[in-house]
């Protein structure tokens, strides 16, 4: 493949141009499994390179030994996405890949599902954006109820909820106390849009259920349910959902 702005050929599809630093890939989307992981350059819509990095787990290994081969694997897939310096970055797989790789990366993952990410990435990148709410977590809470429930992992949930950037408020409500007790800890699952794009986070805590109230930037049922599934996705990251 050659630069689409100055022919250069480019060493794989999709690369950032060094000679006349131009961008031939505006979205990335990683396929992150434990053992193989497939990193998809997109250009306009269209597939433009695709590149398959794997590993082979230390099954046996010491505690070490695993850690290194995993942030060795995430740095292979870092480097092929920092090769691309694309626009966006759509990730699904493995939460121990994502984790690993999240922190070598310097973008916001957008989650995608289903059983082809890439094509419904390309089928997102036709809707609208959603406005990024640019606040400190702390700063999207609101309503007259204060108290959590759950302690430490009840805030771990709320702030968590809160630093997603299409959030742009958190209203914690009043603490049911006559719900199924739950022998797990705390637990959260953020529920189906409304017509608006909000959801209702519910944070169970043995027998007590908390709704909070959560206010996106969606506008809409369809573009709520996607930051709705990346809040599940943040809450299953953070190990508070099973």
């Amino acid at each position: 493949m050659d630069c689409r702005q100055c022919a250069t050929p480019l060493d794989r599809p999709g690369d950032y141009c060094l000679v006349c630093h131009t961008a031939n890939t505006d979205a990335a989307v990683l396929e992150l499994d434990r053992e193989r992981a497939t990193v998809t350059a997109l250009l306009d819509g269209a597939v433009v390179g695709q590149r398959t990095v794997t590993t082979t787990p230390e099954g046996e290994g010491s505690d070490e030994a695993v850690v290194v081969e995993l942030r060795n694997f995430a740095g292979l897939v870092a480097d092929e996405v920092r090769r691309k310096r694309p626009e966006e970055v759509y990730v699904t797989g493995d939460r121990d890949v994502i984790a690993a790789v999240r922190p070598q990366l310097h973008y916001e993952f957008f989650r995608v599902e289903g059983e082809d990410p890439v094509q419904r990435v390309i089928d997102r990148q036709g809707e609208p954006a959603l406005e990024v709410v640019d606040a400190a977590p702390a700063e999207k809470l609101g309503g007259s109820h204060s108290t959590l429930i759950g302690g430490r992992s009840g805030q771990r949930v709320i702030q968590t909820v809160a630093g997603h950037p299409h959030v742009k408020k958190v209203i914690p409500g009043p603490i049911d106390a006559g719900g199924a007790s739950s022998p797990t800890g705390v637990r959260a699952k953020a529920t189906r849009a409304d017509d608006n794009g909000n959801v209702r986070v519910l944070i169970r805590d043995g027998s007590s259920v908390q709704e909070n109230r959560v206010v996106t930037t969606a506008g809409d049922r369809e573009l709520g349910e996607h930051v709705r599934a990346d809040l599940n996705e943040a809450l299953r990251e953070a190990e508070l959902q099973e």
